[in-house]
């Protein structure tokens, strides 16, 4: 089977269960976004010399198609998801995030106010994310507001992850000595 179906030739694309939207539609932008924000944490997990950032990022990085499946699935469609046993996104998700927010903030990482990207080359393909993570978090806080977004806990996941990643941005610029 080809990776060029056509199907999408007019402008639709597929969810889960076969629905088609418009792929201009809240449900694309917000899962098309998150994927960006997944090659993007590909970028920097590429560019990262420290394996505690490499491997944590490659945890997210999985964790974001457990979060990209919920959000291509129609609201009408999650009962039908989650009995097929597909994972929604979960408080335990977040708690992993909140998890790494303490351990580096119980490390001595500095910063003076407003970071400016760029000090490393890691640390700026961090922050390219984060504001990638910003943006989808925008786009699912727009899914909600239309009524279309059923678990609120993928708002709170991808702004801890946003957290998250500013403090990896720091955290690598202190280990670096480039500020």
């Amino acid at each position: 089977m080809s990776i060029a179906t056509r199907t999408g030739d007019n402008g639709t694309t597929g969810l889960m269960y076969n629905r088609r939207v418009s792929k201009c539609h809240p449900r694309v932008e917000a899962y098309g976004t998150v994927d960006e924000l997944n090659a993007a944490l590909g970028l920097a997990r590429a560019s990262a010399q420290q394996e505690f950032v490499r491997d944590n990022l490659l945890v997210i990085q999985k964790d974001l198609v457990t979060l990209m499946g919920e959000l291509a699935t129609g609201a009408e469609d999650l009962p039908r998801y989650a009995k097929d046993g597909f994972t929604l996104v979960s408080t335990e998700l977040t708690a992993k995030l909140d998890k790494l927010v303490a351990e580096i903030e119980a490390q001595s990482i500095t910063f003076k106010g407003w970071a400016t990207p760029g000090a490393t080359l890691n640390s700026a393909a961090l922050d390219v994310a984060r504001t990638v993570c910003r943006r989808a978090e925008r786009r699912v806080c727009a899914l909600h507001e239309a009524g279309q977004l059923q678990n609120s806990e993928i708002i709170i996941y991808l702004n801890r992850l946003a957290d998250l990643l500013w403090l990896f941005a720091r955290w690598v610029e202190t280990k670096a000595g480039a500020q």
